[in-house]
């Protein structure tokens, strides 16, 4: 997750109310198809797990599963669950190659300021193994700001999450649109993509 300290310390106050309200993840009908896209018993990388719901979604569906995030809070809530590996980690510490079948950054790269998404999404590629699937959810719109509690996101468009995750050598194949309340009550719009390297 994000190095921004405001965020992370935001995140880390309200951990217990995140995690019920984030607790709904696991019902995700994306989370299902993502799911089904992998080799059973493959490895996937929930990347800013947060309290880790998906992560021990996958796991029970029989998945090995690392979950990063990089605030403490959310690390020690997602080590709680059964077959998942939680480590303190921001999107700074993505490297290697041919590792994951499947990266799962569900609302968690929305934090990285916009000049690193592209070396971020970039890192991510080179993680995911030749036909590997990634999920990325973003809130839709334009620039930077922080929200009522302080947190920093990046806005995007469609168009211009397709063009990043082309430029990382990842080719979109479905995209879903919709707009829920977040952790601040406010109601906004969001675009989650799946691609394929």
């Amino acid at each position: 997750m994000t190095g921004d300290k405001e965020t992370l310390r935001v995140y880390g106050a309200e951990a217990d109310r995140y995690a019920e309200m984030a607790r709904d993840f696991v019902e995700l009908p994306s989370l299902t198809n993502f799911i089904a896209r992998l080799p059973t018993g493959g490895d996937v990388l929930d990347l800013g797990c947060g309290p880790g719901w998906a992560a021990a979604r996958m796991a029970e569906e029989g998945l090995r599963v690392t979950a990063t995030d990089a605030t403490p809070e959310m690390v020690d809530m997602a080590a709680r669950h059964r077959g998942v590996s939680a480590h303190l980690a921001s999107f700074d510490d993505i490297e290697g190659e041919d590792i994951y079948d499947g990266i799962w950054a569900n609302f968690s790269l929305l934090h990285a300021p916009r000049a690193d998404l592209p070396r971020y999404l970039a890192a991510l590629a080179r993680a995911l193994r030749p036909g590997g699937w990634f999920h990325i959810g973003m809130k839709t719109g334009k620039g930077e700001k922080r929200d009522t509690l302080g947190r920093l996101y990046t806005y995007v468009t469609i168009e211009e999450l397709d063009r990043l995750l082309r430029d990382a050598a990842l080719t979109p194949h479905e995209t879903e649109t919709g707009e829920d309340p977040g952790l601040d009550g406010t109601v906004a719009p969001w675009v989650t993509m799946v691609a394929r390297a």
